[in-house]
């Protein structure tokens, strides 16, 4: 693509190529460096990732941030997606998770499957300002950066909120107006799961009632917003149920 920024994805191969690969897509204000735990689960399971940095964010090329718009970096999803040798997965987390459900058609992905994500909409809300600047985590309850206090990840343990530290960056203003005026999806061109966790209070289960089309659901027991990347106590659980619902629904091999 054209003048597409220099992106870096952490790959962990796994040698199976029966298997789609999993492209893992970060929320905002982070980087795919909080996939950690999750890429050692999967690749105990036989599946090989690839933990995206978006554009200005982690290790991928600095942008321009303040005028970086939702459907760049679904582009960036589609640019890694192109270099692989079969159509992949995608997980996405937060609004991580709505990128990755933009990118899906383009990517041919045989599955989408969103960890508490951003909800698409059925309209456009052309009231709502669309202002270009960046923000911090502190907009996310972060505002501290010592682990022990960290209020918002109250699941996860000292190391595991260090990596989460480790994930944090700024972010784009004009893209979370973009997630808040509607970003309207109007099917899904492959099977999706949702993926929440009972201790949630961003995102719970209930803000999934109205999606613009059918997904299935996957309930974490005692996860937080947080717990459903970095909680290594209920990753086995939630690898478990994510791999097994991909084995049923995701046919493997070439389309």
């Amino acid at each position: 693509m054209p003048g597409m920024p220099t992106l870096r994805a952490h790959a962990v191969l796994v040698g199976n190529d029966e298997q789609s690969p999993v492209i893992l897509v970060h929320g905002a204000a982070n980087s795919g460096r909080v996939w950690a735990y999750w890429q050692d689960e999967l690749a105990r399971r036989g599946w090989s990732s690839y933990a995206l940095d978006l554009r200005g964010h982690g290790a991928s090329a600095a942008v321009e941030l303040g005028t970086t718009r939702m459907a760049d970096y679904a582009e960036d999803v589609v640019a890694l997606a192109r270099t692989l040798r079969q159509p992949p997965v995608l997980v996405g987390w937060s609004m991580g998770g709505l990128v990755a459900m933009m990118a899906a058609a383009a990517c041919h992905a045989r599955a989408c499957v969103g960890l508490a994500p951003s909800a698409p909409t059925r309209t456009f809300d052309s009231a709502v300002p669309l202002r270009p600047g960046v923000f911090g985590p502190e907009e996310y309850g972060i505002v501290d950066r010592d682990p022990e206090r960290q209020p918002a990840m109250a699941d996860l343990d000292r190391d595991e909120r260090v990596v989460a530290l480790e994930s944090l960056g700024l972010e784009s203003r004009f893209a979370r107006d973009e997630r808040k005026a509607g970003v309207v999806i109007g099917d899904a061109p492959c099977p999706v799961p949702i993926v929440t966790g009972t201790a949630d209070t961003q995102w719970p289960r209930e803000r999934y009632d109205d999606l613009p089309f059918a997904a299935d659901r996957i309930d974490i027991g005692g996860a937080s917003h947080w717990g459903l990347v970095l909680n290594r106590r209920l990753l086995p659980g939630m690898g478990s149920a994510v791999t097994s619902w991909l084995e049923k629904n995701v046919r493997r091999g070439r389309p």
